[in-house]
């Protein structure tokens, strides 16, 4: 309900908009009349402007067509344009391009391209008679790069800053009835040069654009502190609210406030304050009111149980009236250093993070709230609890999810100036740029209780601007820590002033462990960027956190990144394709290194994601004295009543025993007993007796339905347990298929494997050959002749054949691919199932996210479509594999486990294959049967696996069966 304004809010002359003629290179000039950031969004009466507006792309600001903010303007041969969308991904002459440190073109700061593309925008709207004499405002969610607005051909203002909205007091130029928004977006600016993130350049307006209305005398922002008293059993509400008054102060007004409980229940109402016109310049802080109170037993928020409370604010009149009421959702929790130790409601809690960017893979930067919240359900379900929102402040829809969902959020300022690391941030010339970012980021999104810490931007050097920027940001937010790579890049050892945490980037293990050991008395380490999971990658993510968890200091980090950032581009055969840089003819580019992330563009996890979701488990067992089953919760805030659990023992793959687990009572870091003795099992000697227990979810969860496998534990039933054991007996003898007959030849040896992403020094450049010598070395062509192989051959009576295989490699071949046998399988032995490790893909530094067992699949779906085809598809700890055509079977078995792989494409074919042309896979089956692997790593970008995953030169020995047999 509104009251009746005591005097209409008058139109006032239109403004200039701004003094300078080229207002795009300009960085000094960061707006032009745009109105304070404010945390206040959901306005109750609001007018949406999505939708299909008239378009068109000049090719620089200078083409304008004159008089388009006409309201009688000819806009009859214009196209039509979504809004929000960005013009690269809707068929302009203007395309998406992509570069990563450099910039796409030569000029330098601040001048940029005359050829500059620049999106200009006509749309009619309506507005009701009941709007006039109120104050009328226009929010323009994010525009890219640089953006002009008019209403009805008047200039209202202008907007840097891609990521972050932009509002305007439009009341005098809007009308009743039918209206004119018009608007010129310069895709290239100054503020590109602080936008040179590592992502696709686009253009255009990519989120809403809408109008709400208020009255003159209005809420303008408020600032909710939600903390716990030093037990945590109480909440602290601190609420400061500020009140606008566009026809000057006016007296009788005054805020309240109410808090609410989840379940609508009232817990604390404050009194209204009047707002008061303090009339001594020295102490007038601004028409605002504050209020306070304590919430008794107050339920804490965190990640792990996201509670939220309804904090509402009204704005009554002189008369008792509401005019205006906001409501903003708020969690109780601390968030503090002591020590080394980054503390969430007192709990040192590891930081298992991930990158992410706003992307869509058909409209780049514009995303929906169902894909927001999608994101953050699959993040949850793979075991993350935290997200850096890299490398700009998020679309403000995803911070309300992570508070409702439950996912820690270190928010980032945009700025990057990459190509200009060490100029920009000692440039004068964009301090306000900094600064404002900076603030604006921290006003817009601070009462949102996911956001933990924030982030100054990324690989934007360090000087002055970023004091600046820190300061102001600290002075305003005192509750939270601020991070900054750039300020800890040069030496860590560095009394820090503007960084609360030490966040390098993709530093070693050894690099991390090192300086944990050495700054006893510094910060918490927690690393911004690391595991760049680009292609087949996540090799030595155990390791990492093998060292994180047993290292006081270290406490986590946020993968990069969380997508593969291929855009989806028609080819002229009507396929369609993932594309990346260079593929829209875009020049420089910095090729396929766009794609990089846990995911395809369609979300789809790439086999290194169980990895993650396994180290992530938020419970784990092992044996206990006398053959106990122990269970540890390692969650920080919850029981173990959200869990239902239950057991299979497996021999050799096949169950023996299964059935329900009851979970005990067990605090948050603690570990209790489980009620349960192994059963008696029957097995033969040597066989693999495995205990395998599942966690699932009790009921629904907002991300998880119930029945869920959360995570699983698996350990070898001891030798010593009850099991009893038998001889094995003897093999039935095999039916008389001849293996080599259905072979055709002897397997061949294999030191080659298509080279994955991390294989390379560059791997953002195509062209670029392995950063390891495979192909100097002909490895790609065959066997070197100072490699020495010698085997020997042993044939049945039964048509089996039994291989044994030495081979000693000489130094000069000091880092190989792999040590292994390679054959073929005739078209039609399609069906595999193998014992050992899986169901996924492993490799000996990715391995923990597998379980032994008896597995099944086809060798098709063994393919990973990694955008840029790679080697994928390994399966370590193989003690037996199987191909069948339904008719025959072939089975292969080593003298110890052994790693294979099969694909319907060689290493050759993956090698020399590019995403242009989709991949035509061989009828036969071609099988790699190894005794050596070379691990993963993280070269792409960061450190190569470790020491004991590389494969050196030396003598390698093994022995191997081959069986056909009928089926």
């Amino acid at each position: 309900m509104h009251s009746v304004p005591a005097k209409i809010h008058a139109p006032v002359a239109p403004r200039s908009l701004n003094p300078f003629e080229t207002w795009w290179q300009a960085p000094e000039l960061t707006h032009v009349h745009r109105l304070p950031m404010s945390s206040l969004r959901n306005q109750a009466e609001t007018q949406l402007l999505n939708g299909r507006w008239k378009f068109v792309l000049a090719t620089s600001p200078g083409d304008v067509a004159a008089g388009m903010h006409d309201p009688k303007f000819d806009d009859r041969q214009w196209q039509l344009h979504d809004v929000p969308g960005c013009w690269t991904m809707q068929d302009t002459f203007d395309k998406p391009h992509y570069t990563n440190v450099q910039m796409p073109f030569v000029e330098r700061p601040p001048a940029v391209p005359a050829h500059n593309p620049t999106g200009c925008y006509r749309h009619h709207f309506s507005v009701d008679t009941t709007w006039m004499g109120r104050r009328i405002v226009l929010r323009v969610g994010g525009a890219e790069s640089a953006l002009q607005v008019f209403v009805n051909g008047h200039a209202v203002g202008m907007a840097k800053d891609s990521r972050l909205a932009s509002e305007w007091d439009v009341t005098p130029y809007v009308r009743s009835g039918k209206n004119l928004m018009s608007a010129i977006c310069v895709k290239w600016s100054d503020a590109t040069f602080i936008e040179d993130q590592d992502q696709w350049w686009h253009g255009g307006i990519h989120r809403d654009i809408e109008l709400y209305v208020t009255e003159p005398t209005h809420l303008a922002d408020v600032q909710i502190v939600a903390r716990l008293s030093d037990d945590l059993a109480t909440g602290i509400l601190g609420v400061t609210t500020t009140v606008g008054f566009v026809d000057g102060y006016r007296r009788g007004f005054s805020v309240r406030a109410t808090v609410t409980g989840a379940n609508g229940k009232l817990v604390a109402r404050m009194a209204p304050e009047k707002v008061l016109d303090d009339r001594n310049p020295y102490s007038f802080q601004g028409y605002t009111t504050r209020h306070s109170a304590t919430i008794p037993a107050a339920n804490n928020w965190s990640a792990e149980q996201p509670h939220l409370y309804s904090v509402v604010v009204e704005l009554i009149d002189g008369e008792g009236a509401v005019v205006e009421r906001a409501e903003q959702h708020v969690g109780f929790r601390n968030v503090e250093i002591v020590g080394r130790d980054l503390l969430i409601n007192g709990a040192r809690v590891l930081i298992r993070g991930v990158n992410r960017h706003d992307f869509d893979r058909s409209t780049g930067r514009v995303i929906s709230v169902d894909s927001m919240r999608a994101d953050i359900v699959f993040l949850k379900q793979f075991g993350f609890n935290a997200i850096r929102t890299s490398h700009a402040p998020n679309d403000p829809r995803f911070l309300d999810l992570c508070d409702e969902i439950g996912m820690y959020v270190v928010d980032e300022a945009n700025i990057e100036s990459h190509a200009f690391l060490s100029s920009l941030c000692r440039d004068s010339r964009y301090t306000s740029a900094w600064v404002e970012r900076g603030a604006r980021m921290v006003q817009r999104d601070k009462n949102h209780p996911s956001i933990i810490m924030w982030s100054l931007g990324n690989e934007a050097g360090y000087g002055p601007n970023h004091d600046a920027q820190a300061a102001w940001m600290r002075r305003y937010d005192p509750t939270r820590p601020i991070q900054y790579e750039g300020a800890i890049t040069v030496n860590h050892d560095l009394v820090q002033g503007v960084s609360d945490v030490l966040c390098p980037m993709y530093p070693s293990i050894d690099e991390i462990v090192s300086a944990a050991a050495r700054l006893t008395n510094s910060l918490p380490l927690i690393m911004c960027e690391y595991a760049h999971a680009m292609g087949n990658s996540l090799g030595t993510l155990a390791d990492y956190w093998d060292a994180i968890e047993s290292t006081p200091g270290l406490q986590g980090g946020f993968i990069w990144e969380f997508w593969d950032h291929g855009l989806e581009q028609p080819l002229p055969d009507g396929t369609m394709r993932w594309a990346y840089g260079g593929d829209f003819g875009d020049t420089p580019n910095d090729g396929n290194f766009v794609c990089d992330g846990l995911v395809w563009p369609d979300r789809t996890p790439k086999p290194a994601l169980a990895e993650h979701k396994q180290l992530g488990a938020p419970v784990t067992l092992q044996w206990g004295r006398g053959g106990n089953l122990r269970v540890k919760n390692r969650q920080y805030f919850t029981g173990l009543g959200w869990l239902r659990a239950s057991y299979t023992i497996e021999v050799d793959g096949v169950v023996a025993r299964r059935g329900p687990l009851t979970l005990p009572s067990c605090e948050p870091g603690h570990t209790a007993d489980v009620a349960w003795v192994v059963p008696a099992i029957l097995a033969v000697r040597g066989a693999a007796v495995m205990l395998t227990v599942s966690f699932v979810t009790a009921s629904d969860l907002p991300w998880a339905s119930k029945g869920f496998e959360v995570c699983w534990a698996q350990m070898a039933v001891p030798a010593g347990s009850v099991t009893r054991t038998v001889s094995r007996r003897a093999r039935d003898a095999p039916s008389g298929v001849d293996a080599i007959e259905i072979l055709g030849a002897l397997p061949t040896l294999s030191l080659y494997r298509a080279p994955i992403d991390n294989d390379r020094v560059h791997a953002h450049d195509p062209s670029a050959p392995p950063a390891i010598s495979w192909w100097e070395w002909g490895l790609d062509r065959g066997i070197p002749d100072d490699v020495v192989h010698t085997r020997q051959v042993r044939r049945s009576a039964g048509g089996s054949i039994t291989i044994r295989e030495r081979v000693v490699i000489p130094e000069r071949l000091a880092d190989l691919p792999r040590i292994g046998v390679t054959f073929e399988i005739p078209p039609g032995y399609e069906n595999a199932s193998w014992l050992g490790y899986g169901p996924g893909e492993s490799y000996p530094d990715r391995c923990r996210g597998v379980r032994f067992g008896r597995f099944s699949s086809t060798v098709a779906d063994f393919y990973a479509p990694h955008v840029r085809p790679q080697e994928h598809g390994l399966h370590i700890g193989t003690r037996g594999c199987s191909f069948t055509n339904g008719e025959r079977t072939l089975t292969v078995t080593g003298d110890r486990p052994l790693a294979f792989s099969a694909s319907h494409y060689s290493a050759v074919d993956l090698a020399t294959a590019t995403h242009d042309v989709e991949l035509t896979p061989r009828p036969e089956t071609i099988v790699h049967l190894d005794v050596a692997h070379r691990g993963l790593g993280v070269a792409s970008c960061g450190p190569d696996t470790l020491e004991k995953y590389m494969v050196r030169p030396g003598a390698y020995e093994w022995s191997y069966t081959i069986t056909a047999d009928r089926s």
